[in-house]
Protein backbone atom coordinates (compact mmCIF):
# COMPACT_ATOMS: atom_id res chain seq x y z
CA UNK A 1 0.00 0.00 0.00
CA UNK A 2 2.85 2.40 0.83
CA UNK A 3 4.44 1.65 -2.53
CA UNK A 4 1.15 2.33 -4.32
CA UNK A 5 0.51 5.62 -2.48
CA UNK A 6 4.05 6.76 -3.19
CA UNK A 7 3.65 5.98 -6.87
CA UNK A 8 0.37 7.86 -7.09
CA UNK A 9 1.85 10.86 -5.29
CA UNK A 10 4.74 10.97 -7.77
CA UNK A 11 2.29 10.80 -10.69
CA UNK A 12 0.25 13.71 -9.36
CA UNK A 13 3.41 15.80 -9.01
CA UNK A 14 4.10 15.31 -12.72
CA UNK A 15 1.02 17.28 -13.68
CA UNK A 16 -2.71 16.77 -14.18
CA UNK A 17 -2.70 15.35 -17.72
CA UNK A 18 0.16 12.93 -17.12
CA UNK A 19 -1.34 11.98 -13.77
CA UNK A 20 -4.74 11.12 -15.19
CA UNK A 21 -3.26 8.97 -17.96
CA UNK A 22 -0.81 7.18 -15.68
CA UNK A 23 -3.33 6.48 -12.90
CA UNK A 24 -5.68 4.99 -15.50
CA UNK A 25 -2.87 2.76 -16.74
CA UNK A 26 -1.99 1.66 -13.22
CA UNK A 27 -5.56 0.73 -12.40
CA UNK A 28 -6.22 -1.00 -15.74
CA UNK A 29 -4.29 -4.28 -16.19
CA UNK A 30 -5.07 -4.30 -19.91
CA UNK A 31 -3.50 -0.89 -20.36
CA UNK A 32 -0.33 -2.11 -18.65
CA UNK A 33 0.03 -5.22 -20.79
CA UNK A 34 -0.80 -3.54 -24.10
CA UNK A 35 2.49 -1.71 -24.29
CA UNK A 36 4.49 -4.84 -23.63
CA UNK A 37 4.35 -6.63 -26.97
CA UNK A 38 3.21 -9.98 -28.30
CA UNK A 39 2.68 -13.24 -26.45
CA UNK A 40 2.45 -15.33 -29.62
CA UNK A 41 4.96 -18.18 -29.61
CA UNK A 42 7.20 -18.65 -32.62
CA UNK A 43 9.55 -21.55 -33.28
CA UNK A 44 10.72 -23.19 -30.05
CA UNK A 45 14.52 -23.56 -30.09
CA UNK A 46 16.32 -26.72 -29.00
CA UNK A 47 18.06 -24.86 -26.19
CA UNK A 48 18.52 -21.48 -24.55
CA UNK A 49 21.15 -20.27 -22.10
CA UNK A 50 20.52 -17.21 -19.94
CA UNK A 51 21.92 -15.65 -16.77
CA UNK A 52 20.17 -15.19 -13.47
CA UNK A 53 20.33 -11.86 -11.63
CA UNK A 54 23.23 -13.13 -9.50
CA UNK A 55 25.22 -14.07 -12.61
CA UNK A 56 24.62 -17.82 -12.68
CA UNK A 57 24.23 -19.39 -16.12
CA UNK A 58 21.18 -21.59 -16.67
CA UNK A 59 20.70 -23.85 -19.71
CA UNK A 60 17.16 -24.81 -20.76
CA UNK A 61 16.30 -27.61 -23.18
CA UNK A 62 13.47 -27.83 -25.69
CA UNK A 63 11.12 -29.56 -23.24
CA UNK A 64 11.58 -26.82 -20.65
CA UNK A 65 11.03 -24.17 -23.32
CA UNK A 66 7.89 -26.00 -24.45
CA UNK A 67 6.53 -25.63 -20.92
CA UNK A 68 7.43 -21.93 -21.12
CA UNK A 69 5.46 -21.73 -24.37
CA UNK A 70 2.45 -23.27 -22.59
CA UNK A 71 2.68 -20.54 -19.94
CA UNK A 72 2.81 -17.89 -22.65
CA UNK A 73 -0.07 -19.37 -24.65
CA UNK A 74 -2.39 -19.73 -21.65
CA UNK A 75 -1.41 -16.25 -20.45
CA UNK A 76 -2.11 -14.82 -23.91
CA UNK A 77 -5.68 -16.08 -23.90
CA UNK A 78 -6.46 -15.26 -20.25
CA UNK A 79 -7.97 -11.83 -19.77
CA UNK A 80 -5.92 -9.47 -17.62
CA UNK A 81 -2.64 -11.44 -17.59
CA UNK A 82 -0.61 -9.81 -20.36
CA UNK A 83 3.13 -9.91 -20.72
CA UNK A 84 3.77 -8.81 -17.13
CA UNK A 85 1.73 -11.70 -15.75
CA UNK A 86 3.53 -14.18 -17.99
CA UNK A 87 6.91 -12.92 -16.78
CA UNK A 88 5.79 -13.54 -13.18
CA UNK A 89 4.57 -17.05 -14.01
CA UNK A 90 7.84 -17.88 -15.79
CA UNK A 91 9.80 -16.61 -12.78
CA UNK A 92 7.74 -18.81 -10.46
CA UNK A 93 8.08 -21.95 -12.59
CA UNK A 94 11.81 -21.39 -13.08
CA UNK A 95 12.29 -21.04 -9.34
CA UNK A 96 10.08 -23.93 -8.27
CA UNK A 97 10.92 -26.58 -10.87
CA UNK A 98 13.32 -25.10 -13.45
CA UNK A 99 10.37 -25.34 -15.86
CA UNK A 100 9.99 -29.11 -15.41
CA UNK A 101 6.89 -31.20 -14.78
CA UNK A 102 8.01 -33.02 -11.64
CA UNK A 103 6.38 -36.16 -10.28
CA UNK A 104 6.59 -36.93 -6.55
CA UNK A 105 6.54 -40.71 -6.01
CA UNK A 106 7.27 -40.49 -2.28
CA UNK A 107 4.01 -38.58 -1.71
CA UNK A 108 2.00 -39.79 -4.71
CA UNK A 109 3.35 -42.94 -6.42
CA UNK A 110 0.66 -42.60 -9.08
CA UNK A 111 2.22 -39.32 -10.27
CA UNK A 112 4.88 -41.37 -12.07
CA UNK A 113 2.15 -42.70 -14.32
CA UNK A 114 1.70 -39.27 -15.91
CA UNK A 115 4.11 -37.64 -18.42
CA UNK A 116 6.88 -36.01 -16.39
CA UNK A 117 10.36 -34.56 -16.67
CA UNK A 118 11.77 -36.04 -13.49
CA UNK A 119 11.16 -36.47 -9.78
CA UNK A 120 10.82 -33.90 -7.03
CA UNK A 121 10.62 -34.44 -3.29
CA UNK A 122 9.41 -31.16 -1.76
CA UNK A 123 6.67 -32.25 0.68
CA UNK A 124 3.74 -33.32 -1.54
CA UNK A 125 4.41 -30.78 -4.32
CA UNK A 126 3.90 -31.56 -8.00
CA UNK A 127 4.52 -30.08 -11.42
CA UNK A 128 5.79 -26.82 -12.83
CA UNK A 129 4.74 -24.61 -9.92
CA UNK A 130 5.16 -27.29 -7.23
CA UNK A 131 1.51 -27.08 -6.30
CA UNK A 132 0.17 -29.19 -3.44
CA UNK A 133 -2.91 -31.36 -3.61
CA UNK A 134 -3.27 -31.02 0.19
CA UNK A 135 -3.49 -27.23 -0.17
CA UNK A 136 -6.42 -27.48 -2.56
CA UNK A 137 -4.67 -26.75 -5.86
CA UNK A 138 -6.17 -29.80 -7.57
CA UNK A 139 -6.11 -33.58 -7.88
CA UNK A 140 -2.92 -35.45 -8.67
CA UNK A 141 -4.12 -35.99 -12.23
CA UNK A 142 -4.92 -32.29 -12.63
CA UNK A 143 -1.61 -31.18 -11.15
CA UNK A 144 0.30 -33.44 -13.56
CA UNK A 145 -1.27 -31.52 -16.47
CA UNK A 146 0.95 -28.52 -17.41
CA UNK A 147 -1.92 -26.45 -18.83
CA UNK A 148 -4.05 -27.01 -15.71
CA UNK A 149 -1.18 -25.82 -13.50
CA UNK A 150 -0.74 -22.67 -15.59
CA UNK A 151 -4.47 -21.91 -15.42
CA UNK A 152 -4.39 -22.46 -11.67
CA UNK A 153 -1.38 -20.15 -11.27
CA UNK A 154 -3.13 -17.34 -13.15
CA UNK A 155 -6.48 -17.98 -11.41
CA UNK A 156 -9.10 -15.28 -11.88
CA UNK A 157 -12.65 -15.82 -13.19
CA UNK A 158 -11.56 -18.53 -15.65
CA UNK A 159 -9.23 -20.27 -13.19
CA UNK A 160 -10.08 -23.73 -11.83
CA UNK A 161 -9.98 -22.89 -8.11
CA UNK A 162 -12.43 -20.02 -7.74
CA UNK A 163 -9.84 -17.86 -5.95
CA UNK A 164 -8.91 -20.42 -3.28
CA UNK A 165 -6.03 -21.02 -3.38
CA UNK A 166 -5.61 -17.70 -5.07
CA UNK A 167 -3.89 -17.28 -8.39
CA UNK A 168 -2.14 -14.18 -9.68
CA UNK A 169 -5.35 -12.52 -10.90
CA UNK A 170 -6.87 -13.03 -7.45
CA UNK A 171 -4.11 -10.94 -5.79
CA UNK A 172 -5.36 -7.33 -5.45
CA UNK A 173 -3.03 -4.85 -7.12
CA UNK A 174 -0.56 -7.49 -8.35
CA UNK A 175 0.41 -5.18 -11.23
CA UNK A 176 1.87 -2.71 -8.71
CA UNK A 177 4.04 -5.29 -6.93
CA UNK A 178 7.61 -6.17 -7.76
CA UNK A 179 7.40 -9.30 -9.99
CA UNK A 180 9.15 -11.36 -7.33
CA UNK A 181 6.67 -10.21 -4.70
CA UNK A 182 3.77 -11.05 -7.01
CA UNK A 183 5.14 -14.57 -7.56
CA UNK A 184 5.51 -15.02 -3.80
CA UNK A 185 1.91 -13.86 -3.27
CA UNK A 186 0.79 -16.92 -5.24
CA UNK A 187 3.44 -19.46 -4.21
CA UNK A 188 3.63 -18.46 -0.50
CA UNK A 189 7.15 -19.88 -0.27
CA UNK A 190 9.37 -20.10 2.80
CA UNK A 191 12.04 -18.45 0.61
CA UNK A 192 10.32 -15.39 -0.87
CA UNK A 193 13.46 -13.71 -2.22
CA UNK A 194 14.30 -16.47 -4.70
CA UNK A 195 11.93 -15.41 -7.47
CA UNK A 196 13.58 -12.09 -8.32
CA UNK A 197 16.77 -13.92 -9.24
CA UNK A 198 15.04 -15.50 -12.25
CA UNK A 199 13.51 -12.37 -13.77
CA UNK A 200 16.31 -11.91 -16.37
CA UNK A 201 15.91 -15.55 -17.41
CA UNK A 202 12.13 -15.16 -17.77
CA UNK A 203 12.61 -12.06 -19.91
CA UNK A 204 15.19 -13.86 -22.08
CA UNK A 205 12.77 -16.75 -22.65
CA UNK A 206 9.94 -14.41 -23.61
CA UNK A 207 12.19 -12.51 -26.02
CA UNK A 208 13.51 -15.69 -27.65
CA UNK A 209 10.15 -17.43 -28.05
CA UNK A 210 8.56 -14.37 -29.69
CA UNK A 211 11.69 -13.33 -31.63
CA UNK A 212 10.55 -14.65 -35.02
CA UNK A 213 7.85 -12.00 -35.10
CA UNK A 214 10.48 -9.34 -35.72
CA UNK A 215 13.32 -11.16 -37.49
CA UNK A 216 11.51 -13.70 -39.65
CA UNK A 217 11.19 -17.45 -39.53
CA UNK A 218 9.75 -20.50 -41.20
CA UNK A 219 6.26 -19.04 -41.15
CA UNK A 220 7.24 -15.85 -42.95
CA UNK A 221 5.70 -15.07 -46.30
CA UNK A 222 6.68 -12.31 -48.67
CA UNK A 223 4.77 -9.09 -48.35
CA UNK A 224 3.00 -9.87 -45.05
CA UNK A 225 3.58 -10.03 -41.32
CA UNK A 226 5.42 -12.96 -39.77
CA UNK A 227 2.77 -15.19 -38.20
CA UNK A 228 3.89 -17.95 -35.82
CA UNK A 229 2.43 -21.45 -36.19
CA UNK A 230 -0.85 -22.05 -34.36
CA UNK A 231 -1.44 -25.54 -32.96
CA UNK A 232 -4.93 -24.79 -31.54
CA UNK A 233 -8.08 -24.22 -33.58
CA UNK A 234 -11.35 -23.12 -31.97
CA UNK A 235 -14.86 -22.43 -33.25
CA UNK A 236 -15.55 -18.70 -33.76
CA UNK A 237 -18.63 -18.58 -31.48
CA UNK A 238 -19.11 -20.12 -28.02
CA UNK A 239 -20.75 -23.52 -27.91
CA UNK A 240 -24.53 -23.46 -27.89
CA UNK A 241 -24.91 -19.80 -28.89
CA UNK A 242 -25.52 -20.03 -32.65
CA UNK A 243 -27.52 -21.59 -35.48
CA UNK A 244 -26.00 -22.25 -38.91
CA UNK A 245 -28.46 -20.40 -41.16
CA UNK A 246 -26.70 -19.96 -44.50
CA UNK A 247 -23.91 -22.09 -45.88
CA UNK A 248 -20.99 -21.65 -48.27
CA UNK A 249 -21.77 -21.86 -52.00
CA UNK A 250 -24.46 -20.71 -54.45
CA UNK A 251 -27.60 -19.23 -52.83
CA UNK A 252 -30.45 -16.83 -53.51
CA UNK A 253 -29.29 -13.42 -52.29
CA UNK A 254 -31.76 -12.32 -49.57
CA UNK A 255 -31.50 -8.70 -50.76
CA UNK A 256 -31.76 -9.07 -54.57
CA UNK A 257 -33.40 -12.46 -55.02
CA UNK A 258 -30.67 -13.33 -57.54
CA UNK A 259 -28.58 -16.52 -57.43
CA UNK A 260 -25.10 -15.57 -56.20
CA UNK A 261 -22.08 -17.31 -54.68
CA UNK A 262 -21.82 -16.98 -50.88
CA UNK A 263 -18.15 -17.05 -49.80
CA UNK A 264 -18.83 -17.54 -46.10
CA UNK A 265 -21.00 -19.27 -43.54
CA UNK A 266 -23.67 -17.34 -41.64
CA UNK A 267 -24.13 -18.20 -37.97
CA UNK A 268 -27.17 -16.57 -36.38
CA UNK A 269 -26.54 -15.58 -32.75
CA UNK A 270 -27.90 -13.04 -30.26
CA UNK A 271 -26.64 -9.49 -30.62
CA UNK A 272 -23.40 -9.05 -28.66
CA UNK A 273 -22.42 -12.75 -28.63
CA UNK A 274 -18.59 -12.96 -28.33
CA UNK A 275 -16.73 -13.62 -31.59
CA UNK A 276 -13.56 -15.67 -31.06
CA UNK A 277 -10.32 -15.82 -33.05
CA UNK A 278 -10.12 -19.30 -34.58
CA UNK A 279 -6.34 -19.51 -34.04
CA UNK A 280 -3.28 -17.54 -32.95
CA UNK A 281 -2.60 -14.79 -35.44
CA UNK A 282 -2.13 -11.14 -36.36
CA UNK A 283 -4.97 -8.72 -37.15
CA UNK A 284 -4.49 -7.30 -40.65
CA UNK A 285 -7.76 -5.37 -40.87
CA UNK A 286 -10.31 -4.11 -38.34
CA UNK A 287 -12.99 -1.63 -39.35
CA UNK A 288 -15.91 -0.99 -41.69
CA UNK A 289 -15.66 -2.47 -45.20
CA UNK A 290 -18.58 -2.22 -47.62
CA UNK A 291 -21.21 -4.96 -47.44
CA UNK A 292 -19.25 -6.73 -44.69
CA UNK A 293 -20.05 -3.94 -42.24
CA UNK A 294 -17.62 -4.19 -39.35
CA UNK A 295 -14.92 -6.63 -40.46
CA UNK A 296 -11.93 -8.22 -38.73
CA UNK A 297 -9.34 -10.11 -40.78
CA UNK A 298 -6.77 -12.25 -38.95
CA UNK A 299 -3.80 -13.97 -40.59
CA UNK A 300 -2.70 -17.33 -39.15
CA UNK A 301 -0.18 -20.06 -39.90
CA UNK A 302 -1.78 -23.50 -39.67
CA UNK A 303 0.17 -26.68 -40.55
CA UNK A 304 2.76 -24.53 -42.28
CA UNK A 305 0.19 -22.71 -44.44
CA UNK A 306 -0.88 -19.08 -44.31
CA UNK A 307 -4.63 -18.87 -43.60
CA UNK A 308 -6.83 -15.79 -43.26
CA UNK A 309 -10.07 -15.71 -41.30
CA UNK A 310 -12.78 -13.09 -41.85
CA UNK A 311 -15.39 -12.09 -39.23
CA UNK A 312 -18.13 -9.74 -40.49
CA UNK A 313 -21.20 -7.60 -39.64
CA UNK A 314 -19.95 -6.09 -36.37
CA UNK A 315 -20.80 -2.57 -35.30
CA UNK A 316 -17.90 -0.22 -34.51
CA UNK A 317 -18.36 -0.66 -30.74
CA UNK A 318 -18.26 -4.44 -31.23
CA UNK A 319 -14.73 -4.50 -32.67
CA UNK A 320 -12.25 -5.15 -29.87
CA UNK A 321 -8.95 -5.30 -31.79
CA UNK A 322 -7.03 -3.04 -34.12
CA UNK A 323 -4.78 -3.68 -37.10
CA UNK A 324 -1.40 -5.05 -35.98
CA UNK A 325 -2.69 -6.65 -32.76
CA UNK A 326 -1.67 -10.21 -32.01
CA UNK A 327 -4.44 -12.53 -30.85
CA UNK A 328 -4.59 -16.01 -29.36
CA UNK A 329 -6.88 -18.88 -30.34
CA UNK A 330 -10.21 -18.44 -28.56
CA UNK A 331 -9.63 -14.77 -27.78
CA UNK A 332 -12.75 -12.55 -27.73
CA UNK A 333 -12.07 -10.17 -30.62
CA UNK A 334 -15.53 -8.82 -31.40
CA UNK A 335 -19.29 -8.98 -30.80
CA UNK A 336 -22.00 -10.25 -33.12
CA UNK A 337 -23.86 -7.42 -34.86
CA UNK A 338 -25.92 -6.72 -37.97
CA UNK A 339 -23.96 -3.98 -39.75
CA UNK A 340 -23.49 -3.88 -43.52
CA UNK A 341 -25.51 -6.12 -45.81
CA UNK A 342 -27.31 -8.06 -43.11
CA UNK A 343 -30.89 -9.07 -42.38
CA UNK A 344 -30.34 -9.86 -38.68
CA UNK A 345 -27.75 -10.44 -35.97
CA UNK A 346 -25.23 -13.04 -37.14
CA UNK A 347 -21.58 -13.77 -37.77
CA UNK A 348 -20.47 -14.15 -41.36
CA UNK A 349 -17.21 -16.14 -41.21
CA UNK A 350 -14.84 -16.87 -44.10
CA UNK A 351 -11.69 -19.01 -44.28
CA UNK A 352 -9.07 -18.26 -46.95
CA UNK A 353 -6.22 -20.85 -47.13
CA UNK A 354 -3.28 -19.12 -48.76
CA UNK A 355 -4.03 -15.75 -47.20
CA UNK A 356 -6.51 -12.89 -47.48
CA UNK A 357 -6.23 -12.61 -51.27
CA UNK A 358 -6.73 -16.33 -51.90
CA UNK A 359 -10.17 -17.88 -52.61
CA UNK A 360 -12.38 -18.82 -49.67
CA UNK A 361 -13.30 -22.40 -48.81
CA UNK A 362 -16.24 -23.78 -46.84
CA UNK A 363 -15.53 -22.46 -43.34
CA UNK A 364 -17.55 -25.17 -41.57
CA UNK A 365 -15.75 -27.95 -43.45
CA UNK A 366 -12.33 -26.39 -42.79
CA UNK A 367 -13.00 -25.94 -39.07
CA UNK A 368 -14.28 -29.51 -38.75
CA UNK A 369 -11.27 -30.89 -40.65
CA UNK A 370 -8.93 -29.05 -38.26
CA UNK A 371 -10.69 -30.25 -35.10
CA UNK A 372 -12.00 -26.83 -34.04
CA UNK A 373 -12.88 -26.92 -30.35
CA UNK A 374 -16.13 -25.37 -29.17
CA UNK A 375 -15.48 -23.20 -26.12
CA UNK A 376 -17.92 -22.80 -23.25
CA UNK A 377 -18.72 -19.28 -22.08
CA UNK A 378 -16.40 -19.56 -19.05
CA UNK A 379 -13.43 -20.24 -21.34
CA UNK A 380 -13.92 -17.10 -23.41
CA UNK A 381 -11.50 -14.27 -22.69
CA UNK A 382 -11.76 -10.65 -23.77
CA UNK A 383 -9.05 -9.33 -26.07
CA UNK A 384 -6.10 -9.19 -23.70
CA UNK A 385 -4.30 -6.28 -25.30
CA UNK A 386 -6.26 -3.57 -27.02
CA UNK A 387 -4.65 -0.14 -27.47
CA UNK A 388 -6.89 2.86 -26.82
CA UNK A 389 -8.42 4.23 -30.02
CA UNK A 390 -7.81 7.89 -30.70
CA UNK A 391 -11.00 10.00 -31.00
Amino acid sequence: MKKMLGTLALILLLGPSVGLLSVAALMNPTAISCSSGSLLVGDIPDSLTAQTRDGRSIALNRQQLTHAATIMTVGGRTAGVGRDGVIIALMAALTESTLRMLANPSAYPESLGFPNDGVGADHDSLGLFQMRHASGWGTVAELMDPEYQVRAFFGGPSGPNGGSPRGLLDVPGWQLLDPGEAAQAVEVSAYPDRYQNYQPVAEAILTELTRMQSDGGSAATAGGPVVPESSRIVFPLPAGTYTNTDSFGPRIDPYTGVLRFHAGSDLAAPMGTPILAIADGIVTFAGQRGTYGGLIVVEHTVSGERVASYYAHMYDHGIHVTEGDTVAAGQHIGDVGSAGKSTGAHLHVEIHPGGANAPAVDAMDWLAAHGAAGLAGADVSIAACRPERTP
